[in-house]
């Protein structure tokens, strides 16, 4: 591993996490605090780093190249603008890589968007909407993914879709029982 004054050093990855969220920059944290939050609910620790496929392209690709022997699972790419992070990162692991595009001063986001869906073939990417319902559902996402082999974890994301369910049904009655007083 590189050291930690090179330039091109990717940071370590503690012990028994499972899932990478890599921000292009630091102001993309408070976007990214909702995958950050979705992990924890379902109690699954991640690591978090700001790099750049742009300005740092050396330390993305050593740690995407290196990501699953570090016991990493599933790598989350943030990024806005031109949006190359998830695409450098997937061209440099077999890992699962979640693209969250973040809203741009300019575009709206869609130069985001489009930077991290557009993937030639080979590369894939799996894109999620811009912003915080993005990055929330690719928390969720990563959820899903370490589910296939965590019965604990499935059994969380099944309380949590009845949970859902729940929430609508109590909005329904709350909505008939306005309309009767109203009838």
């Amino acid at each position: 591993m590189a050291s930690t004054n090179d330039p091109g050093a990717a940071p370590a990855v503690a012990a028994g996490t499972k899932v990478a969220i890599v921000m292009g920059s630091d102001s993309d944290l408070p976007i990214m605090q909702k995958c950050l939050d979705t992990l924890r609910e379902f109690g699954v620790p991640a690591a978090i780093h700001v790099m750049s496929a742009h300005r740092s392209p050396r330390a993305v690709a050593e740690y995407a190249t290196r990501a699953a022997e570090r016991g990493l699972e599933v790598l989350i790419c943030a990024a806005g603008g031109a949006a190359h992070l998830a695409g450098v990162v997937a061209a440099h692991t077999a890992l699962p890589v979640l693209g969250v595009p973040m809203p741009s001063k300019y575009l709206s986001g869609k130069d985001s968007l489009y930077s991290t869906v557009q993937m030639p073939a080979g590369i894939p990417v799996a894109t999620f909407a811009i912003g915080e319902p993005g990055a929330a559902n690719a928390g969720l996402f990563a959820v899903q993914i370490l589910a296939r082999n965590d019965a604990r974890l499935r059994a969380k994301l099944a309380a949590h879709k009845e949970k859902l369910a729940q929430g609508v049904r109590d909005k329904d009655a709350a909505l008939q029982a306005a309309a009767k007083k109203h009838a």
